[in-house]
């Protein structure tokens, strides 16, 4: 009698179902980029600001900057409940609560139910941005961990090209559908994770950290499309228990962890250096031009509300192109140097459009959107994908959640602070506002190499040994293993050694690919 028994996955294994986690993370991604850059062409134009009863800088500020700590609330609540619900779960909720809240911004007939709308849909994309990245680098192999979320960071920024010319498109519609429908097709992605994410696997991860050994295993196995006896899969699972073993044995409470009290694990350098690089990222000035550049084109180069709006879809589209070029570097380069020559190339771009707008004419200011253009090239290729990739990499699996949902906080709550002060910035200060940032990107550079140890080509749990090695590690330039791009050849002796110890013995799990209960 033929088996009923109904396969996991949809049958799918392998490189297919690694694909398919890919494809449902990297939608969360895109929709963060559509949602990104959608205001920006809805707020110059003209039913828009009719219906809201046309705010001045400050309240437009307000309007649009608001989303940010309503993704910053949504961090915070992955930080302190992803880790309980797990990957699969907690992106479930974020989409629910996103899409109530795209549902409001499209029906919004003033402002303060514009506001709340903003805010909702902001807690929605914080808790997605937190846990997408960390779910798909956990069921991603290593050689492919930092392509994968850097190809979700250039499907964000096809999702920004999309809103700058879904926005400028609608533009010559008159009434409220040339706003409204805009914010509602952020529903379009919605509707792409309602229909992957539910049946795809949990992390394998978060699984055997949570005593799921055998679905764990199941999972390792169906993403390796091999069995569970196979010499990869039974070192792997080796080697995320053993780190679990370590992480409980040396298990640090909150109150220890807030006054630096976490052993030899390196965890609070961790947490901040993970932090940091989304810090870095929003004071390298990428959103003073992301949310606002129709609005920065018209007031601080001059042109019209038309020309302004096809730049920045034209932007947009150099923006996606060069990114491309991340993803070819990102394993070749590493980490380290890409964030140190984007920051560099990122403060010489603020240099020449603060010297063009001090100026003024129609030259000047042809020029300094030029360099406009060079920054999008420079953030496109070096920085779009390393501060969402590094914090998941950098902290340990116990912390990996609360990790990325740190950094993703502290990318919210600075992007509000720049997006509430951009618009009265350029008001008051004019070409002395984009200095600001320029001194910023300056000071990143050797902050960088100082600080931050390379994670490419590295496996999640390499990390953990480089700081149980080195416990007083802060500076790391002096360190080569700490700072070379390739993997240190002692970590693949290691591995080697693991995969012979685990190869003869049989799993003492009775583990199939059908234990996929809480997978």
């Amino acid at each position: 009698m033929a088996s009923t028994t109904k396969k996991p996955y949809l049958g799918m294994t392998g490189s297919k179902l690694s694909a398919w986690v890919s494809v449902a993370c990297i939608t969360a991604m895109t929709l963060f980029g559509y949602d990104q850059g959608v205001f920006g062409g809805i707020i110059v134009t003209d039913d828009f600001l009719r219906q809201m009863n046309y705010p001045n800088a400050d309240l437009q500020g307000t309007i649009v900057s608001l989303y940010d700590i309503g993704c910053f609330a949504g961090a915070m609540a992955t930080f302190a409940f992803g880790e309980f619900f797990g990957r699969k779960k907690s992106l479930i909720i974020g989409v629910i609560i996103m899409s109530i809240g795209a549902i409001l911004q499209a029906a919004a007939a003033n402002v303060p139910m514009m506001i709340v709308a903003r805010l909702v849909t902001g807690v929605g994309n914080g808790i997605n941005t937190s846990t997408a990245p960390v779910w798909q680098s956990e069921t991603t192999k290593a050689s492919l961990k930092g392509k994968v979320i850097i190809l979700g960071m250039i499907m964000n920024i096809a999702g920004f090209s999309l809103s700058n010319w879904m926005t400028y498109g609608f533009s010559f519609l008159s009434g409220s559908i040339s706003w409204r429908f805009p914010i509602a097709f952020q529903l379009v992605f919605s509707v792409v994770l309602f229909a992957t994410v539910p049946w795809l696997p949990e992390s394998p991860r978060w699984l055997l950290a949570h005593g799921y050994d055998k679905e764990g295993m199941a999972v390792l196995a169906a993403l390796e499309g091999t069995s569970i006896d196979d010499k990869y899969v039974l070192a792997e699972r080796e080697e995320i228990l053993e780190a679990v073993r370590i992480e409980r044995e040396q298990r640090t409470p909150l109150k220890d962890i807030l006054r630096g009290r976490t052993g030899n694990t390196g965890m609070v350098k961790r947490l901040l250096l993970g932090a940091g690089t989304q810090w870095m990222q929003q004071l390298g000035g990428i959103n003073v031009t992301s949310y606002y550049l129709p609005l920065v084109l018209q007031n601080s180069v001059g042109l019209s509300n038309n020309l302004s709006r096809l730049l920045a879809g034209c932007n947009s589209v150099s923006y996606l192109v060069f990114s491309f070029i991340g993803l070819y570097l990102i394993e070749r380069a590493g980490r380290r140097k890409l964030m140190m020559y984007g920051a560099a190339g990122q403060a010489f771009c603020y240099l020449f459009i603060s010297a063009f707008l001090s100026q003024g004419g129609d030259n000047y200011g042809a020029a300094a959107t030029a360099f406009f253009f060079l920054y999008y090239v420079f953030f496109g290729v070096c920085w779009q994908g390393v501060p969402w990739l590094y914090p998941v990499e950098i902290n340990s699996l116990s912390m990996r959640t609360m990790g990325a949902a740190l950094a993703t906080g502290s990318n919210w709550i600075v992007n509000y602070a720049i997006v509430q002060a951009t618009p009265p910035g350029i008001e008051n200060l004019g070409w002395k506002f984009y200095l600001l940032w320029m001194a910023f990107n300056a000071v990143m550079v050797p902050l960088i190499y100082l600080l931050y140890p390379e994670t490419s080509n590295r496996h999640l749990e390499d990390v953990d040994r480089l700081y149980r090695e080195n416990p007083g590690m802060v500076l790391v330039f002096r360190n080569k293993e700490a700072v070379q791009t390739a993997r240190p050849e002692r970590y693949e002796s290691l591995e080697n050694d693991l995969k012979q110890r685990v190869g003869g013995k049989e799993d003492p799990d009775d583990v199939s690919v059908e234990h996929v209960e809480h997978a």
